[in-house]
């Protein structure tokens, strides 16, 4: 249903604001440049600082912008099953093609909780579900049992997997059958996920560098992974440097870089990279062939 490179778009802001303007040409740059499907309003579009309208609005303009040469994967997470709920109905009316949602966040729900919570999402809502493991932000940890369980719900068809666990990959297959869509939730391990039999990732790096991650993603699907490797090699400095302090600070930071009249501007709590991670991610852009 869903493979490749999948940016979990930046969201673009000016003077306090979401320049639209500059948001939709981001859009347009990134399916242009070959990615597979987007992500806005995940939690890289720093959706936790969001207003409902602000966060329905940048799902509306992703599904304009893409005009539906890409599918959007609208970021409906919360750690409130009735908010997720209403993120859900919105994108559902928007066009988005799938909901990517969180696990419960701060409320630390045991398996059975959440459980409940994406039973109730699905009971909700048509709209396809992809649930996204991260318990490195989240705390929680969906066992293999558990989405086993939860891949029985036909609207709940895959995993964004950022537990760092690349044996998941087969312990999910054998859980939730061959069809269940995994998407490597980990930039740096996206390799090794692929080859475990992973179809795509759900990337911060492809915000910088779409062509460069949609051609690596390419060549895992084809099996060419000696041309994997090539751009995983290329591609690597960059992975470790956009988290080289509090994300999305440094892939604001390179974007900026490429494209200047794309803001690097944030939100609090989040404030700009060090002096040391712009200087990585220098270093890093030029490693990638980015920048002269």
């Amino acid at each position: 249903m869903f493979s490749g490179s999948i940016p979990a778009l930046v969201t673009i802001f000016r003077d306090g604001a979401i320049d639209e303007a500059a948001f939709r040409a981001f859009v347009d740059w990134q399916v242009r440049e070959g990615s597979h499907a987007l992500v806005p309003c995940g939690t890289t579009g720093e959706s936790a600082t969001l207003s409902y309208d602000e966060h329905y609005r940048v799902i509306d303009l992703c599904i304009e912008a893409a005009a539906g040469r890409v599918p959007v994967i609208a970021g409906c997470g919360s750690n409130d099953t009735a908010t997720a709920k209403r993120h859900m109905a919105h994108s559902k009316a928007a066009g988005a093609a799938a909901a990517l949602v969180v696990m419960p966040y701060y409320n630390r729900p045991n398996q059975e909780g959440m459980y409940a919570h994406f039973a109730a999402l699905a009971e909700a809502s048509d709209l396809p579900i992809i649930l996204y493991n991260v318990p490195g932000r989240t705390v929680t940890d969906m066992t293999v049992d558990t989405m086993g369980r939860l891949s029985e719900i036909p609207s709940i068809v895959g995993v964004k997997d950022a537990t760092g666990n690349v044996a998941r990959v087969t312990a999910q297959r054998l859980a939730c059958g061959k069809d269940f869509v995994q998407l490597s939730g980990n930039d740096d391990m996206a390799l090794g996920f692929m080859a475990m039999g992973g179809v795509g990732c759900i990337s911060v790096t492809a915000n910088v560098a779409p062509r460069l991650c949609a051609d690596f993603q390419n060549a895992c699907l084809a099996g060419d992974w000696t041309r994997a490797v090539e751009l995983q090699d290329r591609l690597y400095p960059l992975h470790a440097a956009l988290f080289s302090d509090a994300s999305p600070g440094p892939t604001k930071y390179a974007l900026n870089r490429l494209k200047p009249e794309l803001s690097a501007e944030l939100r609090l709590p989040m404030t700009p990279p060090s002096e040391a991670s712009r200087r990585a991610v220098d270093a890093a852009l030029r490693h990638a062939g980015l920048i002269p």
